[in-house]
């Protein structure tokens, strides 16, 4: 038996579809939906944070200011990234434009990463030459808006992702979440340096900037393995494997090879089948194995290749190999 396949829990379960399917124009309906409540939520908070940034003088507020900046030129970069992603395959595009998707998430994390380190410069200049923060209460009143607008938006972006399962816009929800966070050590930070600990604005704006990076390492991380080609996760690899091995006509299997492009789960494999199956039966066979895997994965392309058994590599060693 390979070290490819583990047994898990899987195995002892019914493989049921997806809860939720939708069309693939419904799926295109909400990723637009999501793209442009992005862009249209980071210009009203852009215009919001730059007007308690000069009142305020805070940079804590300014840190909020250029992460938001930061996303706008993010949600426009998806934006034109889902657009080009939802186009159909063509002659120069065979398998789709799907990574469209991952190349906005690692463009996204570039901005992220470089706002990141402009904040972390703002707070050690504050730190060596603090000073004091003005109309704390009007900065409070903006942040506390911010929350609201980046709470809606988040709400709409989790019901999408939950519906496509879009790289893209799973990024995007990624750094409005480190947008929420941002806003409450924001006012925290402006209620403590109204009572006098003016050097906590800073502070604040250090450790909002340590956890932008680790945000911008997570998904540009998780883009770099989906341009890569980047195998399927392990539970999703036995799922398959466990649908095919509850075929009761499948003898055994090798060579799967999975892969992410945008929302489309590519799935390669070859089916070890008895020597004399009419071609019709094995045909048969491999569009029910397929059934299957799309049932449990609605997104997924599989290509089925099969073997008779005896002409299988001997040192080829299986993924599963029916017991005789």
């Amino acid at each position: 038996m390979s070290p490819d396949f583990r047994p898990s829990a899987v195995q002892n379960e019914k493989i049921h579809p997806m809860s939720e399917t939708i069309s693939k124009a419904e799926s295109n309906q909400l990723l637009k939906l999501a793209t442009y409540a992005s862009v249209a939520t980071a210009a009203i908070l852009i215009a919001a944070k730059l007007g308690a940034y000069l009142l305020t003088n805070s940079v804590s507020v300014l840190a909020s200011l250029v992460d938001s900046l930061m996303d706008a030129g993010a949600s426009l970069i998806n934006l034109l990234a889902v657009h080009y992603a939802l186009a159909p395959p063509d002659r120069e595009h065979r398998y789709g434009h799907g990574k469209a998707e991952s190349i906005a998430g690692l463009a996204q994390a570039t901005f992220i990463a470089g706002s990141g380190l402009f904040l972390i410069l703002e707070a050690v200049d504050r730190l060596l030459h603090p000073k004091p923060l003005e109309a704390v209460g009007i900065g409070l009143g903006v942040m506390i808006f911010a929350i609201v607008a980046t709470a809606i938006l988040m709400a709409i972006q989790h019901y999408v992702i939950k519906r496509t399962r879009s790289t893209a816009i799973r990024a995007d929800a990624l750094h409005y979440k480190t947008d929420l966070l941002t806003n409450v050590a924001i006012i925290a930070a402006l209620l403590l340096s109204e009572i006098g600990w003016l050097g906590i604005d800073p502070i604040f704006a250090l450790v909002i900037a340590a956890y932008i990076l680790y945000s911008s390492w997570g998904i540009g991380t998780e883009a770099f393995h989906d341009l890569l080609d980047h195998e399927l996760p392990q539970d999703k690899r036995e799922l398959i494997i466990q649908i095919i091995k509850d075929h009761p006509k499948v003898q055994g299997m090798h060579d799967l090879r999975t892969r992410l492009s945008g929302r489309t789960e590519f799935i390669q494999m070859h089916l070890e089948l008895d020597d004399y199956l009419p071609l019709i039966e094995a045909h048969a066979i491999a569009d029910e194995v397929e059934e299957k895997i799309k049932q449990a994965m609605p997104s997924a392309d599989v290509v089925i290749h099969q073997d008779p058994i005896s002409s299988v590599n001997l040192h080829e060693l299986p993924i599963f190999k029916r017991a005789p």
